[in-house]
């Protein structure tokens, strides 16, 4: 399955970094930043969350919920939460059902090795649930900027 631009943002429920859940419901109203990553703790991935983490005081000013998303377990969310001070929540889909929705499991290729993964992807949903913008194949450098500045003129 592939999500577009103008599609209604598929339905999720996870558990999230400290116990939590997150739901796309009980998001309805707000802004959200929806973006996957493959892998707490590897560079890219931090450098990602990093970006999203110093520039979180503006995305709040706009009412913009980031929800970052891997198949990392709670546990290892937790632990990166912490050594990084994410200030948003980190959901888990270990079994890989709302990768599957959203279309980001693919295949990968590192070193010539062919691999299933998830492709770094950011899907922008409106407060009436419809996705608005979508990044694929994220390059780390500028890209929570641009996201920002995207979410500014929804």
């Amino acid at each position: 399955m592939s999500v577009k631009e103008g599609d209604k943002a598929p339905a999720f429920s996870m558990p999230t970094d400290g116990g939590g859940e997150i739901d796309l419901k009980d998001l309805k109203g707000r802004t959200v930043v929806l973006y996957f990553y493959p892998k707490d703790s590897t560079p890219g991935c931090t450098t990602e969350a990093c970006a999203f983490r110093d520039l979180m005081p503006d995305f709040s000013k706009i009412d913009a919920e980031i929800v970052g998303v891997s198949k990392d377990s709670v546990k290892r969310h937790d632990n990166f939460k912490a050594k990084h001070g994410l200030p948003f929540s980190l959901a888990s889909d270990a079994d890989g059902d709302i990768c599957e929705r959203y279309g980001v499991w693919v295949e990968k290729s590192m070193y010539g090795r062919q691999f299933m993964g998830i492709e770094r992807t950011t899907f922008l949903i409106d407060a009436k649930g419809v996705v608005r913008r979508i990044w694929r194949k994220v390059k780390v450098k500028g890209h929570a900027e641009e996201v920002l500045e995207a979410v500014k003129v929804l």
